[in-house]
């Protein structure tokens, strides 16, 4: 292995290592210098929490020679995303001008429209089998790549496409899910409904020929669209828990570990100083745990109970938990929904380790003094007031303390 490949296999296993919000890194284990990026748009600019998908070829001259980047999130070569992202996928690296704010603004507006259209609904409709409609596509069974079930390859025209990425985008939707329904509510007052698209000077018109962002704000059928995806998501999870009994009955290899796990992880946490709670397997079924976090004293969750459910798929670890609390809670990483913006935790945190997920979860609700970072800002309420002014982080204590002891009441 020369010193580029070893450089590249470190510095993608660093990424993939890292909590780091903003970027995902995949390849197929059989060519590495092809890869797989997904970088989340920054929060507060037109592309917040878009999922946007790029494809680098790295040189065998790397890093001496730069790698080949292209753009592929432009729904199929339809849109041009920034300036210097062509829609045919071309990455120009360059200075952007900021002298015509006119034009600035009117761009600003529909490329919120098409993020949200193309970079997270059209997306997650197409990981979902869902049509613009609402309706299902029904889909042909067909063999993985390789035959391995749990990564997802798209054939078209007999070249099959990598498509690693499909788990991150569901989870990530999940997190900031009222974040786009705010966002649609607020950039709806800005346009008419049906009002066209203005072409900024840069771009050049003529369909999947052109090099623009064409279309009409529509930011009604947006937010339908967007609560399909997330009832779509719901019943998927609840579909995990009746795939899972399947799979213990059947006496599958994950089944197996999951038990294995759950046990492990009881016996550490009936042993353990530093955490109190209780799990117990939901009718028995290895694939939905339920778990107790008893608040520790002398702290803001001092009297607390709080409720959890971690659901597990049969693809498990290449599909992660979600978690989610059936104990409302007034936090600013728990979002309406009861859905927490957690990582693995633990000494060793491992995604492939249940009990580091549950870690992670802990290691949340007793966090005393976080750094700040937007995109795990997920309940918009809260996050307001927890990184405001002195009164309105009063406020917050308030009513944090107030949803710890009422949480006895929903146990």
């Amino acid at each position: 292995m020369n010193q580029s490949t070893l450089r590249l296999t470190r510095e993608l296993a660093d990424i993939q290592k890292s909590n780091d919000l903003s970027i995902a890194v995949a390849c197929r284990d059989s060519d590495i210098r092809n890869i797989r990026a997904l970088i989340l748009g920054p929060p507060e600019t037109p592309y917040e929490f878009g999922f946007f998908e790029f494809t680098m070829k790295f040189p065998k001259e790397y890093p001496g020679k730069a790698p080949a980047v292209n753009a592929i999130t432009t729904n199929g070569g339809r849109c041009r995303f920034n300036p210097n992202i062509y829609a045919g996928g071309k990455v120009c690296l360059s200075i952007l001008g900021q002298h015509d704010k006119d034009n600035q603004k009117a761009y600003v507006l529909k490329i919120r429209h098409e993020t949200l259209r193309i970079a997270i609904i059209q997306r997650l409709e197409e990981y979902l089998g869902l049509k613009a409609d609402g309706t299902s596509i029904v889909r042909e069974p067909r063999d993985e790549a390789g035959g391995d079930s749990s990564s997802a390859y798209v054939d078209e025209g007999g070249v099959y496409f990598f498509e690693p990425f499909k788990d991150l985008c569901k989870r990530r939707f999940l997190w900031y899910y009222d974040t786009y329904l705010a966002s649609i509510q607020a950039e709806k007052e800005k346009v008419t409904e049906g009002q066209a698209f203005v072409q900024m000077p840069f771009e050049m018109s003529g369909g999947s020929g052109g090099n623009s962002m064409e279309g009409k704000f529509n930011y009604p059928e947006l937010e339908r669209r967007i609560q399909n995806i997330r009832q779509k998501l719901d019943v998927e999870a609840e579909g995990w828990g009746v795939e899972g009994m399947k799979a213990f009955k059947d006496e599958r290899g994950v089944a197996a570990n999951l038990q294995r796990q759950f046990e492990q992880a009881k016996v550490f946490f009936d042993k353990s100083e530093t955490a109190t709670l209780d799990m117990e397997l939901e009718d028995n079924n290895p694939f939905i745990w339920r778990v107790t976090y008893f608040g520790r004293p002398m702290t803001n969750l001092d009297g607390g109970l709080f409720i959890f459910t971690v659901r597990f798929s049969v693809r498990f670890p290449d599909e992660q938990p979600r978690v989610q609390f059936s104990t409302p809670m007034f936090h600013h990483k728990i979002n309406k929904d009861g859905i927490p913006a957690y990582f693995p935790g633990g000494l060793h945190p491992r995604p492939d380790d249940a009990k580091s997920h549950i870690e992670g979860v802990i290691s949340l609700l007793e966090e005393e003094d976080p750094a700040y970072d937007p995109r795990t800002q997920i309940n918009i309420d809260a996050s307001k007031l927890y990184w405001g002014t002195k009164e309105e982080k009063r406020e917050y204590s308030k009513q944090f303390r107030r949803s710890v002891q009422r949480s006895i009441e929903y146990a």
